[in-house]
Order: structure tokens, then sequence, then C-alpha cells
């Protein structure tokens, strides 16, 4: 043990030296030869600890290899914003991303002129003039949310998620080349293919017969296929990935809002005075303490508190620290959202830090989290405080950290939904 130790402590002298005289950020001593111990379970925590320890840039080791996790807000601005070209990037993942996905899936897709291609497609159709085609589509699965949660209050988590969906239509790469490795990725590749084409053939096909299917990101990639240069395999892999990552963020972002709203009735009742008729997407720029009340939910449980892996495409230097090409980076988002210089007692909730002195949002706090499935975020938050007040059902467990992740085979905790306006407005509405 004495002699691993040992080795343990060398490899990571080793790996901290940069080679241009500049130091790598900060790292915790370790004496494992496989690096940093992280728990399996809300390993953000031990993260964040670090962080405050020893500052807004850490260096942690897997085996051989670096990674560093940003955790202060003004770092992440600086590096991850200001300098975003420079991550672009992702890791190389041999079974996610070159067997299961077929190299087709978009967050694994190698910085490149392919990665740009489905960047720009995607960039393309959520600019807020396209996005605005689907507030009509967005508002009725809203009344519908509303109306499943009346009729079966229980279950609200899983009509959270059929709204979602509703509304959203590796460290050995010669491991691949052997057979038992390789043989059941590359068959889901092919189911995924499959499934993926099939859904990119229905809608061609609903064109073709001039079906009504509304806006829908498919129908705009098969319209203006000439334009993105993808072929329709291409094509199919973003449409399912646009589908899926939306309606999990989706899902996530509902339910941790709605989670707070019975965590903290206060704030609630402060944001349904604002709710005083039937409200609509007209009504979101008026409506201050609803989308403070959203970014303080999303920045008090955060979906995916760890972030998601960025790969530099070139040496970045923050400060006086050195982060050379091709290092994974993590934007550890729960550590960024308790940075304390930017959100003062970061464990309160306090959805008035977001309202300037003039009772406007503050134009100089993003809330970087919340981007993707923002505006079924808000349709659906405001219909359901509009129509319930929500409160927990003390008999039942409460897991406050619940819908941090992708884990929806448990229930966090259970809601209690009482009418607060009479139901034949609640009727009359889904007219």
């Amino acid at each position: 043990m004495t002699c691993l130790g040992a080795i343990g402590v060398f490899v990571q002298a080793y790996l901290s030296q940069s080679m241009n005289g500049l130091p790598l950020p900060p790292s915790p001593s370790t004496w494992r030869l496989r690096g940093h111990f992280l728990p399996h379970r809300k390993s953000f925590i031990a993260i964040a600890g670090w962080i405050n320890e020893y500052g807004p840039l850490i260096t942690l080791r897997s085996g051989l290899e670096n990674f560093v996790v940003i955790g202060r807000y003004k770092a992440a601005m600086d590096i991850m914003e200001n300098q975003g070209a420079a991550l672009a990037d992702r890791p190389r993942k041999i079974a996610a991303g070159e067997m299961f996905s077929g190299g087709q899936g978009l967050t694994l897709t190698p910085f490149g002129e392919k990665f740009r291609q489905k960047r720009r497609a995607l960039h393309t159709h959520l600019q807020p003039k396209a996005a605005e085609a689907y507030q009509p589509l967005l508002m009725s699965r809203a009344k519908n949310l509303v109306l499943d949660i009346l009729g079966d209050p229980h279950n609200f988590q899983n009509h959270v998620i059929t709204y979602a969906l509703s509304v959203m239509t590796d460290s050995i790469p010669w491991l691949k080349y052997i057979p038992w490795y390789g043989r059941e990725l590359k068959r889901g590749f092919e189911r995924s293919k499959r499934l993926h084409t099939g859904q990119l053939n229905r809608v061609k096909e609903q064109m073709r017969s001039n079906v009504d299917i509304g806006p829908s990101f498919t129908r705009y990639m098969l319209e203006n296929s000439d334009h993105h240069g993808l072929t329709e395999v291409e094509t199919a892999f973003l449409s399912a990935a646009f589908f899926g990552a939306g309606s999990d963020t989706t899902t996530l972002a509902l339910c941790a809002v709605l989670l707070a709203a019975t965590c903290f009735p206060e704030e609630q009742g402060k944001v349904q005075a604002e709710l005083d008729c039937a409200p609509t997407f007209a009504d979101q720029q008026s409506l201050t303490c609803l989308r403070a009340f959203i970014s303080e939910a999303l920045r008090w449980r955060p979906v995916a508190p760890n972030g998601v892996p960025h790969r530099t495409t070139k040496d970045v230097i923050w400060e006086s620290y050195y982060i050379a090409a091709g290092t994974t980076v993590y934007g550890n988002t729960w550590a960024i959202c308790r940075d304390p210089e930017v959100f003062p007692e970061p464990d309160a909730f306090k959805p008035q830090r977001w309202i300037n002195d003039q009772g406007l949002l503050r134009d100089d706090l993003t809330n970087f989290i919340y981007g993707f499935g923002r505006r079924s975020v808000f349709i659906g938050t405001v219909l359901i405080l509009w129509a319930f007040r929500l409160t927990l059902d003390p008999t039942q467990p409460l897991d406050d950290m619940g819908f941090m992740n992708s884990e929806k085979t448990h229930r966090p905790c259970s809601i209690k939904f009482e009418l607060r306006i009479p139901e034949a407005e609640l009727s009359a509405h889904d007219e």
C-alpha cells in the first residue's frame, strides 16, 4: 500500500506540470493510482467542496488523464461563454459515440465541419422568431397538462413527462474491435437507426400527403435539407437528439420548479399574486416574479449538476492557469450556482436576487442553465400555478434533490394540487 501510495503521489506530481511553465489549476492531493475518488451518487457535492477549498478551477485525475472542473460564475462566463469556441469539442466516447450511436449523436460528434453543420441546423431552428411558431402547440399541451393533473394529481410526474415528450415532437479504443464487446452496441445502433429513420420517413409521408402536422424540427430539416448538407441518417439522429434532450430537460426543470413552489409557499404566493387572470405567452415579459422564481428554482436545484463534458480544441489560459488543448472540461453547475460572490446566502431560496431596483429582471445575471425548453417550462409553470395551490404531502417522503438527474425510477415527492380558481373557469380557458 505504501509503494502504491508513493506511485500515486508521483503520478499526481507529474500530471500537475504544464508544458509552458504556467500552472494547471490546483488539484486536491490523492495517492490513488486510479485518480480522485468520486462517490457514485451526488458527486457534485464532493467536487463543490474542493472548489470551496482550492478555488474557482480545479484539476482532477482519472487514471493518467487530467480533467478540469469550473466551479465559479466568473470563470464559467470567461471560459465557457467568452471563449466558448475553444470548448466546442466533446471527449471521445468509443461505446456511446462511435458504436451505439454510429457517430451520429450531436453531443458526441467530434468538433469539425460535421459538428458545425449540425449545430447550425439546431441554432437556426431555435432562434426566437422560429420558436414563436410553437406557441399555440405549447399552450394547447400545457392546458392538457393542467387537466391531466386535475384528473389524477397523484401521478403529476408522469403527466409532466407526457407533456415534455409531446412538445418535443470510453478509455480503451481497441475494445471496439473485440467482437463480444461491440456486438450489442452495434446492434443497438442499428435499432436506433431503424427507429429514427422510421420517424423521419413518417413525417416525410405526412408532408407528401399534405397532412397538417404543425411546426416541428423534423419538418424544418426536411424542408431545408439542401441548406444544411446533412444526410437523411444524420438528420434522423439530429431530430432524435433534439427531441430527447429537450424532453428530458423540460421534465426535470418543470418538476424542479413545482417542487420549489411546495417547499417555499410564501414565494409561491408572491408568484400567484401576479396571476389575476388566465395567462398566455403574451404575459411573459410582465410576469417578473414568475420568471425570477423559475430562475431561482433552477439555481437552487439545477438540472445536470455536474455539467456536461467539453474538450478544448486549443490551449486556454484563464488568469494565471493553463488548460492544454485536448483537456476535458466540466462546468459544475451546482458549485457555480452556489458562488457566494454572485449569489449571497447561496443555500437560501431568494427569487428577489434576480430582480433589480427598478423591479425588472436583472440583465447582468445569466442563468445559463435555463436554455433548452425555456418556453415550455414557462407556460407549463404559469398555467399550473394559476390553476392550483401546491403543497407537500407531509405523510410521504421528500427528496428535494430528486429531480436533478435523468433517473425517473422513483418519486422524489408527493404534491397536493388544490384548485385556486373555479373549475368552470378552468374549463372555459381550455376551449
